[in-house]
């Protein structure tokens, strides 16, 4: 019989979770158990749910959205794979998250963060500061994704589920048009290797079993070496690992003499700020953002100080 954990997993593969989504919850269930002293999740209810949420809060001092996340797990375990009629489960408190302003870098600040980078990471960072993508979206570009003609980018599958587009800044075009040739060169060399076969979304790979090798399908940013994949089991080269560019930017925050707190969705924070700076309409930079809500693109607008009107000090 398979274990809860193998069970687990194969529910969250078949709903199609992310596999870092996939690697947090079977975290947390591990957690859970090891909590309670191996005991089955089945014969436990929501007082012990409570004391190892509380425990984590006291104990371990983690933040409201780390608690939640943890209680995510916990649903989809006792929901999902258990498939248990617990009615007290949505009973249980979630933590309150507070409400933070993001980190924002003025232009300036953006200018010198990007001219302390080099390389690729520096390509990744003005990226992601021209089109406002987040991390992960920007690393699982695919090369037919990237429209050079009308200057758009079409982002798949992004959070949510959802696709959408945005622009393709003029200005990296014959930086990206570079690295989809560098990118191209490692292809072939794969492909004469007996390698070449990039992971295609859901069932797409069964529906068209050669347009693994296509040179469309393959990633802008590959990693220079090639892995093996946890899905499956193959050895193909996925795209650059989001460690690389996390460690680029705090070394070029810390050339540029730069003491916020800087990160790669700083970048994309600042995207937003700027362009509403601009004047765009708050709809169309929710759009770009891929916003479900646009109360959570109003966030910006507190960070230019342009809610309630726009209130100015009266010492100014």
């Amino acid at each position: 019989m398979p274990t809860l954990i193998e069970v687990t997993r194969s529910r969250l593969r078949a709903k199609h979770y992310s596999l870092r989504t996939e690697d947090i919850y079977i975290h947390w269930i591990r957690r859970y158990i090891r909590f309670h002293n191996g005991v089955h999740p089945r014969t436990l209810g929501a007082d012990s749910i409570e004391r190892f949420l509380t425990d984590l809060a006291v104990r371990h001092n983690v933040s409201a959205s780390t608690q939640n996340q943890a209680l995510a797990a916990l649903l989809f375990l006792y929901k999902i794979v258990l498939r248990l009629e617990v009615p007290w489960i949505d009973g249980i408190v979630r933590a309150k998250r507070p409400l933070r302003v993001p980190t924002v870098l003025s232009r300036s600040e953006v200018q010198d963060l990007l001219s302390n980078m080099d390389g690729r990471a520096a390509l990744i960072a003005k990226l992601m500061y021209g089109t406002g993508l987040r991390l992960m979206e920007c690393l699982r570009l695919r090369i037919k994704d990237l429209d050079f003609a009308r200057c758009e980018i079409t982002v798949r599958s992004g959070k949510g589920g959802k696709d959408r587009r945005t622009m393709l800044p003029s200005s990296l075009i014959v930086l990206l048009k570079m690295e989809i040739e560098r990118a191209a060169s490692l292809h072939q060399s794969d492909l004469l290797e007996g390698f070449g076969e990039t992971r295609l979304p859901y069932a797409l790979a069964r529906k068209y079993p050669s347009a693994g090798k296509d040179l469309g399908w393959q990633y802008v940013f590959p990693s220079l070496q090639r892995s093996i994949d946890p899905i499956d089991g193959k050895e193909r080269r996925h795209h650059v690992d989001d460690a690389v560019l996390s460690r680029a930017i705090s070394k070029g925050r810390k050339r540029a003499g730069i003491h916020k707190h800087v990160t790669a969705h700083t970048l994309r924070h600042s995207f937003a700020t700027h362009l509403i700076e601009q004047g765009y309409d708050i709809r169309t930079v929710q759009e770009l953002l891929g916003h479900k809500d646009v109360k959570t693109t109003h966030i910006y607008t507190h960070v230019l100080n342009r809610g309630v009107g726009g209130v100015k000090s009266p010492l100014d």
